[in-house]
């Protein structure tokens, strides 16, 4: 048990300085020369300094102080304490390692590939089980007082920032620190996600037992049963028949060949499918989510 811990720690921090050294590298090397922004805390620090010089490292680490109190009351102890050290590890690492001064000139590859390296660093650093922005923990303690959702606070708090990137250094550059914000966001949920994203699929079928036995052995997935009725069609309303109605959790990459195995067996099976965000345990491969 002892070793299990310690691999889970080791596992953590290696994830964590990934994404420590993925954000230095995005910021220095393709944003902050070129003068573009990101989302959150980290585009605000970016704006403070573009703005007025302060020292970067600093600022980002000073900006996130009181998002990191916030946490250990928001999340736990124990996640503000490894952010916080993340941050101040970003800080150091921004103001001691030296990275490429300026990999291209070019707005939209700063745009995609600032956002790209961004999102690796920040996915990392969550699978690590830290944040190296704290926007979502503002928007999870303002979203407990008002009526908004986190995502609508977070996308309202980037709003703002991005007005007063057009005000003070013009449209285009704004408009290009959006693109960099997008793609930073969509490459943090395929490095949390990765490709094999879970899928939940429900199945009600007149021919159950035989598509309980094929999931089974054929595609070796576990499956839980829910007794149920089918029928309560409008013409016969009061005709309904028991059921067990199927589910089981696949990786989307299978999602077609449950499809089809499915319609073998009965073409007239009612199957729908919903997006787990997080799975582990059961039959289900072990994966490093934390």
């Amino acid at each position: 048990m002892k070793s299990t811990h310690l691999a889970h720690w080791a596992t953590d921090i290696a994830y964590t300085l990934a994404g420590i050294l993925f954000c230095g590298f995005a910021l220095k090397s393709f944003l902050i020369p070129n003068a573009f922004f990101d989302g959150g805390v980290t585009g605000m620090s970016l704006l403070l300094h573009e703005l007025y010089h302060f020292n970067i490292a600093v600022v980002i680490v000073l900006a996130n102080i009181p998002f990191i109190i916030m946490g250990a009351f928001q999340v736990n102890k124990m996640f503000a304490v490894k952010t916080l050290v993340a941050i101040i590890l970003l800080g150091l690492c921004l103001q001691f390692v030296h990275y490429p001064d300026k990999i291209t000139s070019d707005k939209l590859l700063v745009s995609i590939f600032g956002g790209v390296f961004m999102g690796i660093g920040v996915g990392l650093a969550i699978r690590g089980g830290c944040a190296l922005d704290g926007i979502e923990v503002l928007a999870l303690y303002t979203g407990k007082r008002i009526s908004f959702t986190i995502s609508e606070i977070i996308l309202g708090i980037n709003i703002i920032i991005f007005l007063i990137a057009a005000f003070e250094l013009g449209l285009p550059t704004a408009l290009y620190s959006i693109m960099t914000y997008y793609t930073a966001s969509k490459t943090i949920s395929f490095v949390i996600e990765g490709l094999e994203e879970y899928t939940g699929v429900t199945i009600i079928s007149g021919q159950s037992e035989l598509v309980k036995e094929r999931l089974v052995m054929e595609l070796g997935r576990g499956i839980t049963v829910y007794k149920g009725e089918r029928g309560f069609l409008k013409e016969s309303f009061d005709i309904s028949q028991p059921v067990d109605i199927v589910f089981t959790v696949i990786t989307r990459l299978e999602v077609r060949r449950l499809r089809n195995l499915v319609h073998d067996i009965d073409p007239k099976a009612f199957i729908f499918t919903s997006t787990i965000k997080e799975a582990a345990g059961g039959v289900l491969k072990k994966r490093a989510r934390h």
